[in-house]
């Protein structure tokens, strides 16, 4: 793993961050609507007022100021749901995908079961990732794959 990456530590998101992190789902959001040969997805349409209502649920990662990653978590029942897991398209393949997962992974509150994302089922690289990162397949919807991994 690159040095760099041990010393970044993510940063709980603010209000503040909201246009810099919808600018940069939108970036690598449009991967995925190649990849899964749809427009149909939800963080290419999302306003920048819902981005903004789920940034108390989010954590950011900069280099030297520059938004170059963002993740999601919030309790849902039993469950940790992961969402919105993003880098920035030039500094993918670097590890920061793994240091926002295991990020997130941590902030979860010791009293859930599950830990829970999901992902375009044509994303071959975002799957290989999560289930190196131990998480199963459970469930999938048309165009969905549906992954945990216990607590």
């Amino acid at each position: 793993m690159n040095s760099l990456i041990t010393t970044m530590v993510p940063a709980p998101a603010t209000a503040a961050d909201a246009a810099e992190v919808m600018v940069l789902q939108r970036c690598c959001w449009v991967a995925e609507a190649i990849t899964n040969q749809t427009t149909d997805i939800p963080p290419l349409h999302e306003s920048l007022e819902v981005v903004r209502s789920w940034m108390p649920h989010a954590w950011v990662l900069r280099d030297q100021g520059r938004l170059i990653g963002a993740v999601r978590g919030f309790v849902d029942g039993d469950t940790w749901q992961i969402g919105r897991l993003m880098v920035a398209p030039d500094r993918q393949g670097e590890g920061l995908g793994g240091l926002l997962l295991r990020h997130i992974e941590a902030q979860a509150p010791a009293d859930v079961a599950w830990l829970v994302l999901f992902t375009g089922a044509s994303s071959e690289r975002n799957l290989g990732h999560y289930r190196r990162a131990g998480y199963v397949d459970f469930d999938a919807a048309p165009g969905l794959v549906f992954l945990r991994k216990p607590r």
